[in-house]
């Protein structure tokens, strides 16, 4: 009910690219601090993962972004990193916040 009442699956998959573009703008155009897991003709819209320079700036990214009110970001337990979760009910806004904390915090640390 709720995918049919928020437009369908054409716009979920819309609204899925857009949020999924915001964050690998973000990676993309980091110059390299932020490093994506996949390929970019495998990357997912709903779990972008990446890597900072270090696991101790994962580790500090990740407990930066806990204490800014961005939760669940830790990756995966035997990959490390970062996983950001986007999936349909999570909010663009949400998206929007992360990449802006991800530039502000490369800035701080690089």
């Amino acid at each position: 009910d709720w995918l049919r009442d928020e437009g369908g699956v054409e716009v979920m998959q819309t609204r899925a690219a857009e949020k999924a573009k915001i964050l690998y703008d973000a990676i993309d155009s980091s110059d390299g601090y932020y490093q994506g897991h996949a390929a970019v003709e495998a990357r997912s819209h709903m779990n972008i993962t990446f890597s900072l320079p270090s696991p101790d700036l994962d580790e500090r990214f990740a407990a930066e972004a806990e204490a800014a009110g961005l939760d669940g970001l830790r990756g995966h337990r035997s990959l490390g990193g970062i996983r950001a979760s986007i999936y349909n009910a999570f909010p663009k806004e949400g998206v929007v916040e992360l990449a802006g904390f991800m530039r502000d915090f490369a800035d701080r640390n690089d």
